[in-house]
């Protein structure tokens, strides 16, 4: 790493915390701790709705026998009319960013 020495001063107001960017990443994936999404917040999440999420993500095979509960994943699948779709939201965030290409690219 290149260096550079400069004799400047930064003020950093009371109310700001300089933290690196591991911290920060460290930070997002907590915010999803022990958090559910319901088909709902994935709608919102990702910006699509239910027929298209369950169309092209939920449905296919290649990415249910990673999703579903059933599989040892992290993903409720209604049995019955009534009952609602459980997403746990770390998992299924990580899912969704390490399959984008794959899920979009149909």
């Amino acid at each position: 790493m290149q260096q550079l020495d400069v004799s400047l001063s930064i003020p950093i107001p009371k109310d700001t915390v300089l933290i690196s960017k591991i911290e920060l990443q460290e930070l997002h994936k907590q915010e999803l701790s022990g958090v559910y999404w319901n088909m709902k917040d994935l709608e919102k999440r990702i910006n699509r709705k239910s027929e298209w999420i369950k169309e092209n993500i939920l449905y296919p095979s290649k990415f249910r026998k990673i999703l579903d509960i059933e599989n040892g994943g992290f993903v409720f699948y209604p049995k019955s009319k009534g009952q609602t779709w459980s997403f746990q939201a770390n998992k299924m965030a990580e899912f969704l960013d390490k399959h984008f290409g794959q899920i979009f690219s149909r």
